[in-house]
């Protein structure tokens, strides 16, 4: 399962993770992103460890949202070492995203 990230987790999470972290910024009230949202969970159940899945609610959490320029959902970013590799904006099939985290 994916990780909701917030305010208060998204340091200890993502930037001092020392695996890759796929981040889901996403809304409920977009469609896209509930299109989205089961890959995304598909993905993080088969991480295996080898990198981590989270999402953040703009709508929730919007200095996360004003932190990453997000004006589009849903925006797919990958953390490595705390820094921005890849950024994605709109739905992605499952293997184009794993490329993303994987860096292929």
């Amino acid at each position: 399962m994916a990780i909701q990230l917030t305010m208060e987790n998204w340091k200890k999470e993502v930037m001092e993770s020392e695996k890759p972290v796929l981040v889901d910024f996403w809304a409920s009230w977009c469609n896209p992103c509930r299109m989205l949202s089961p890959v995304i969970d598909e993905i993080a159940k088969e991480a295996g460890g080898e990198y981590k899945v989270g999402k953040v609610n703009v709508d929730e959490q919007p200095e996360l949202a004003g932190q990453f320029k997000i004006m589009s959902i849903p925006t797919l970013i990958v953390f490595k070492n705390g820094t921005v590799i890849e950024k994605s904006i709109g739905v992605k099939g499952k293997e184009e995203i794993l490329c993303m985290v994987k860096g292929k």
